[in-house]
């Protein structure tokens, strides 16, 4: 999923044979351009239903790609969910399943339930992840485990989703572009992780120059630094040469990311990307502030936050209603605070 990878990189190698070199070209685009121009909305399997226009596994998968995306997506369906007016069609537990469906996939469903005359008495919640539009429009099948499609009847399944001006037959979540922000906030942790339990990472270079170090010496040196991997690996060495001279050996430091701010640079920058993709204010993604005045009045922010962006995630939801009787029909709560906002 948008992934980078490397051109072949070169490689040198002097006469004698004895030293080798090899670099990396520039990262490229795995699509080789924007990510939207290799990605469409195929039939597939003999042409009985459209494939997503993004892989929705992958999309699950990205909720566990770092410690913001997930939770934010969570925090969003649960003040959606807040004030939330249920009916006896609708349980509350169906509706936090579609709104939380709606903030991943930015498509959520759900099957009608009719009586013995033929009307609706109720809607119930069909999982996004396997939920496919069939060829002919208003028809929906779900994908089984074991891959087979089973249909629905013509009418039977209600679609919510947004509207993506590349194609009208699935939503598009709008996060996105913040897709490489995630995954390289993900490389962070994961090099860092790496790095402590590692601990013989290639940090600086070892060189000596003295002629008086034996065979024998540089075996034992050799050892000592192979030997501080793992537990106790930022121990001190001591080494003595006798007759030495002044830079007969050389600790020469090579770029290290564990020893600078790049760790620190690099998850706040990817962290910024994931906020602003999910529109949702610092002071409500459980950021500590840096500054001493904090992020402002939660309240005030809290209420701009549920009448700006909330408001019109419940009011595409809320076309439910479309599909229920009077009677039936469900709705939102706005907070007082959001009402003065």
């Amino acid at each position: 999923m948008g992934r980078k990878k490397h051109k072949r990189g070169s490689a040198a190698q002097s006469a004698g044979g004895s030293v080798q070199a090899f670099s990396f070209g520039d990262p490229e685009p795995v699509l080789n351009g924007a990510l939207y121009d290799g990605l469409g909305v195929w039939l597939l399997d003999n042409g009985q239903y459209y494939q997503p226009p993004v892989p929705l596994r992958g999309l699950a998968r990205l909720l566990r790609a770092n410690a913001y995306h997930g939770p934010i997506l969570e925090f969003k369906t649960n003040v959606v969910m807040r004030g939330f007016l249920t009916s006896p069609a609708l349980s509350r537990r169906s509706m936090h399943a579609m709104a939380t469906d709606y903030m991943v996939f930015a498509n959520a469903y759900l099957r009608k339930v009719f009586n013995w005359y033929g009307e609706i008495i109720g809607l119930e919640h069909l999982p996004a992840i396997n939920m496919r539009r069939m060829r002919n429009h208003d028809h929906y099948g779900l994908l089984t485990a074991s891959g087979q499609i089973q249909p629905f009847q013509p009418g039977e399944v209600v679609h919510v989703k947004n509207y993506d001006v590349s194609q009208t037959i699935y939503g598009m979540p709008a996060y996105l572009g913040a897709i490489q922000s995630m995954l390289l906030n993900e490389d962070a942790t994961l090099f860092r992780r790496r790095y402590y339990r590692n601990g013989a990472h290639m940090g600086y270079v070892f060189y000596s120059a003295s002629a008086a170090l034996q065979p024998e010496d540089s075996g034992r040196i050799k050892a000592a630094i192979e030997g501080s991997k793992g537990i106790g690996n930022f121990r001190n060495m001591y080494l003595h040469i006798p007759n030495g001279r002044e830079k007969d050996v050389q600790i020469l430091p090579v770029g290290d990311f564990s020893t600078r701010d790049e760790l620190e640079k690099i998850k706040n920058i990817s962290r910024d990307d994931i906020i602003a993709a999910h529109r949702i204010p610092p002071a409500m993604a459980s950021i500590i502030p840096q500054a001493a005045g904090g992020f402002g009045d939660i309240t005030k922010i809290d209420a701009v936050y549920e009448k700006n962006e909330i408001t019109p995630v419940r009011e595409v939801l809320l076309e439910v209603n479309e599909h229920l009787p009077e009677r039936a029909k469900v709705g939102f709560a706005l907070s007082k605070e959001a009402e003065e906002a």
